[in-house]
């Protein structure tokens, strides 16, 4: 051995114990990267490949929430206008059904004014032919009575005036 000596301290190095020591340590390095290094960075790789793929699926995710949520947007804004159509068309019908009974309700009143009318007319005329028939008889009756008794005309005014206030008794 080559007799370089390394005093630091008490403790005392040799070349040799240098070298054995380097060769040592490149040998455990070797090691380490066969067994120890190459495994690591296989298992650091492919946490590496899900942690991206993670990522990547969380980011096609939200791609596809932000699609779905635009689509859901949408559907409620064509809800919203059908809905605002339907209750427009709803007050358009309603207006119109309104206008139509009220139509109805005038042209039936009409109606009814009408036959109303037309019974009282028909009643007026009834009863001025009962009072004409009334009248025609008691003017016989009075007639029948005056040739009868063959009366002046004071008797005759006293008769008919009797006759008359008779008339408003039977009715």
């Amino acid at each position: 051995m080559l007799g370089f000596n390394i005093a630091l301290g008490s403790a005392v190095f040799t070349a040799g114990d240098s070298i054995f020591t380097v060769v040592s340590f490149c040998i455990l390095l070797v090691l380490i990267r066969i067994f120890a290094w190459k495994p690591l960075m296989n298992i650091m790789k492919a946490r590496e490949e899900h942690i991206a793929s993670e990522i990547d699926s969380a980011e096609e995710s939200r791609v596809q929430a932000e699609a779905l949520l635009a689509e859901q947007k949408e559907v409620l804004q064509q809800a919203r206008v059908e809905s605002q159509t339907m209750i427009e068309n709803a007050k358009q019908l309603g207006e119109r059904e309104r206008e139509e009974i009220i139509k109805v309700a005038r042209a039936e009143s009409e109606r009814i004014k009408e036959e109303a009318k037309s019974d009282i007319t028909r009643e007026k005329e009834d009863a001025i032919k009962a009072l004409r028939e009334q009248v025609g008889s008691l003017s016989v009756l009075i007639a029948s009575k005056v040739i009868e008794k063959n009366l002046d005309e004071e008797a005759q005014s006293a008769l008919v005036q009797e006759y008359i206030e008779r008339l408003g008794d039977d009715k």
